[in-house]
């Protein structure tokens, strides 16, 4: 049976595209909403930690309706630290919307997420966004994007995607860049013909499988999937075949609902090629199958990407500990740990040799860094260590993950670009001219070596340049480059950072805190040029007595610190170090706090490599 009332599809795209934007404007010309009702902008993006960044980190499910025919959209991040959202979610639809920049073409997310949907045999829809752009070549990007789809061996219908040009901000679109209408009905016409109308048998034994989990404090855990065969109905009692297990369960459902909008609807039956959330399943995970009941017969699943990045979580043992936090312990720690890897496939959590510390492994540092920044916002306090990448012995070579970059900057500063990158052994792929005077610059590199080059780019381009990286699978190691050339600037005693403490620290280099902030003996408060770690005292307060010199007296001039963003507080630590959270500060700090155990560590560490040499 073919559902000529349904259409599923997802759209993908590189970030900041405008596919979320895109999905606001085809909602609300859809006459998803009221004509008074007051809706904010990026409304898919829902969490705070998507609307700070301007990026979707959840997959997330609406539903709107045109010339009697339903669309359920699922709109997916465009990082690929996130890849593991789109891989399971893509196996829910039969189609998806390509969204591409007109002025900056397929980039390398690009290349990532619509190499996955053409591996499902997904029909592709190009939408050629932001042709509202001064600078928008539209031409050249149609030219881009077959020339991508070919590389990707793109089967013969899929080479013969349709092209919708749009400007998702100002809602209008058309099928040329010459004639461009004022509204998005090209675009829902285009998607109504090109995408395919899902197939399914309703009769046939139930199978669904869950892509995607969510709760409520109502009904607990909710599992939404597409249902492949058979009809679900609340109350009915079902199989449920686990993923990666052979055990299987009966079960029942509670209720099952239905998107519409920004919202759920519970609907008494759904059927073959309805995407349905179900509740009441206790326990039901991503992957599960459920079947009709008393038959076993589960759906394979989307294979998800191993991890490429690990950091060892551990409780926070600082002097400050407990001040700031709600959750301190490591039972709080490792609850909320692994009650993460019921809904995020990507991530994999390993107990240690202390039951103190954690090893979480992501896809990538955004991966990683947005659990940290989620858990401390909600009251987590806890310390990470540096990040290191996971090696991999494949045909009994033990190899490292490489990282495809992508560089856009101006061009007077290709050349200092080119230098940093060789310097980390990075091996140049392509060198062409951008629109604008500026460069693009295509790198192979190993993903310890990319380690803190963003924050030292944007310095030396002055904001200006544009950095986009993914993953590239594997390559025998070679040599990695130095680790970082700064050391640090170490506080020796602890209380309360005053201005001249601060103001003769300065001195020895860049501050990272400034007056008036809580400080302990072994944290690091700044950095130096110099290969050697600096001991200094922010608390050090000027002797008072009754002696006064000309000048000696004025104001003190302190230097605005450099806040550290929590990314660029973990691209900065060293083996050595460890970078504190809480849910009101970052700070960094040594290992170990007492400055006389440091040197000695250091002293045996330069006698051991003496003996080996």
């Amino acid at each position: 049976m073919i559902r000529e009332d349904l259409r599923n599809l997802a759209i993908i795209a590189h970030v900041d595209h405008g596919k979320t934007t895109l999905v606001d404007a085809m909602l609300r010309q859809s006459g998803t909403f009221r004509d008074n009702q007051v809706v904010a902008e990026r409304v898919m993006d829902s969490g705070d930690l998507e609307r700070e960044r301007g990026i979707t980190i959840l997959a997330k499910n609406t539903a709107l309706h045109w010339k009697g025919v339903k669309f359920n959209i699922v709109d997916t991040p465009g990082h690929a630290d996130f890849g593991g959202e789109v891989e399971r979610v893509l196996r829910m639809v039969d189609g998806v919307l390509l969204v591409v920049d007109a002025f900056e073409g397929p980039m390398p997310q690009t290349r990532f997420v619509l190499e996955r949907a053409l591996a499902e045999g997904l029909k592709v829809v190009v939408v050629v966004n932001k042709i509202d752009r001064r600078d928008a070549r539209c031409e050249e990007v149609v030219d881009e994007v077959l020339e991508l789809l070919m590389d990707l061996d793109a089967s013969d219908d899929q080479l013969d995607a349709p092209f919708v040009f749009v400007s998702a901000r100002e809602g209008r679109s058309g099928l040329t860049p010459d004639d461009v209408g004022d509204t998005l009905v090209p675009l829902f016409d285009t998607i109504l013909e090109s995408i395919p109308a899902p197939e399914g048998d309703p009769d046939a034994p139930l199978q669904a499988q869950i892509a995607t989990i969510d709760s409520s404090t109502f009904v607990g855990r909710i599992g939404i999937g597409r249902i492949v065969n058979g009809r679900v109905r609340p109350g009915q009692t079902v199989t449920l075949c686990r993923y990666g297990e052979t055990t299987s369960r009966t079960v029942k459902i509670l209720e099952t609902s239905q998107f519409e909008a920004l919202g759920r609807v519970k609907v008494e039956e759904s059927m073959a090629g309805d995407i349905v959330a179900v509740s009441g399943i206790e326990g039901v995970n991503i992957g599960d199958t459920i079947c009709e009941l008393g038959t076993e017969n589960p759906l394979p699943f989307a294979k998800i990407s191993d991890p490429t990045l690990s950091v060892v979580f551990s409780v926070n043992d600082s002097p400050l500990a407990g001040t700031e936090g709600t959750y301190v312990t490591s039972r709080h720690l490792r609850e909320r740990l692994y009650r993460e890897l019921e809904s995020d496939l990507s991530l994999k959590v390993e107990d240690t040799d202390t039951a103190e510390a954690f090893r979480v492994s992501g896809r990538g540092e955004l991966h990683l860094s947005v659990l940290i920044e989620t858990m401390r916002r909600q009251g987590y306090e806890f310390q990470i260590s540096k990040p290191n990448v996971i090696l991999k012995e494949i045909d009994g070579v033990m190899q490292q993950p490489m990282e495809k970059v992508l560089i856009d900057v101006p061009q007077e500063y290709a050349g200092t670009m080119i230098e940093l990158m060789g310097a980390r052994k990075a091996e140049m792929l392509n060198m062409s001219a951008a629109p604008g005077d500026r460069t693009r610059l295509e790198f192979s590199i190993s993903s310890q070596a990319l380690m803190g080059f963003r924050s030292q780019m944007m310095t030396q381009t002055r904001g200006e340049g544009i950095i986009n990286s993914t993953f590239d699978g594997y390559a025998p190691i070679t040599e990695l480059p130095p680790e970082r050339r700064n050391s640090a600037l170490v506080a020796t005693e602890g209380g309360e950072a005053v201005s001249y403490g601060l103001f003769n620290a300065q001195e020895r280099g860049v501050l990272f805190i400034g007056a008036g902030e809580k400080v302990y003996a072994g944290m690091i408060v700044g950095e130096n040029p110099r290969n050697q770690d600096i001991d200094v005292n922010v608390c050090k307060r000027k002797h008072v007595s009754n002696m006064r010199a000309s000048g000696s007296d004025e104001a003190l001039r302190l230097v605005p610190p450099r806040q550290l963003s929590l990314e660029q507080a973990m691209e900065w630590i060293a083996d050595d170090e460890l970078v504190e959270i809480t849910p009101t500060h970052i700070r960094l700090r040594k290992k170990e706090l007492d400055a006389a155990a440091r040197l000695r560590a250091a002293v045996k560490a330069r006698n051991a490599q003496k003996a080996g040499e």
